[in-house]
């Protein structure tokens, strides 16, 4: 087996399978007089802060739940939520609380059906398997599939903002972290 060519086949499978009416879907309720919290756990939770800083390079006011220098969250904002499951206990408890405030709510998940799925405004469906899938189709373990394929999905997000936004190399090149 060659592990390299079963990863990449696995994404392109699961990539393949994501509709990009979602992310157009996503992008209509991302503006940017909008502040956006994003959230997630574990690896997920890595995969939601990369979303967070990319969205900052293009220009946005995006902030990681529970991050020491993150501000409240209030009515008008959009919360982006990132769950594999769509089940992870304090994702969806947050996500609650964030809709009953008023938020505009984005949830990215390999479960339509998923508790998370059904507070969201809107839902990026990514079916890569996660942890502890009955019928699990990768040779990966736990949720790698998911969290290489919600990456790959949320920069194209990010691609497709800064396109419809006009946000160029040189604008994002601006805002990046550069303290040589």
């Amino acid at each position: 087996m060659q592990v390299f060519d079963v990863i990449l086949k696995e994404i392109d499978e699961v990539i393949n399978q994501v509709d990009e009416a979602d992310l157009d879907a996503a992008m209509a309720l991302i503006q940017k007089d909008k502040r956006i919290f994003v959230d997630g756990s574990g690896r997920s939770g890595f995969q939601a802060k990369g979303f967070a800083m990319r969205l900052m390079h293009i220009g946005y006011q995006a902030h990681v739940i529970g991050e020491t220098v993150t501000p409240s969250i209030a009515a008008g904002d959009v919360y982006f939520a990132v769950s594999g499951s769509g089940k992870t206990k304090n994702v969806v408890n947050d996500t609650r609380a964030a809709k009953e405030k008023g938020l505009t709510v984005i949830a990215a998940t390999s479960k339509a059906g998923s508790s998370l799925a059904g507070l969201a405004d809107c839902t990026i469906v990514i079916p890569g398997a996660t942890k502890g899938d009955k019928n699990k189709k990768s040779v990966q373990l736990l949720s790698s599939l998911f969290d290489q394929a919600v990456h790959i999905t949320l920069d194209a997000l990010c691609l497709k903002l800064s396109l419809r936004d006009h946000t160029s190399e040189e604008d994002a090149v601006k805002m990046h972290t550069n303290v040589e």
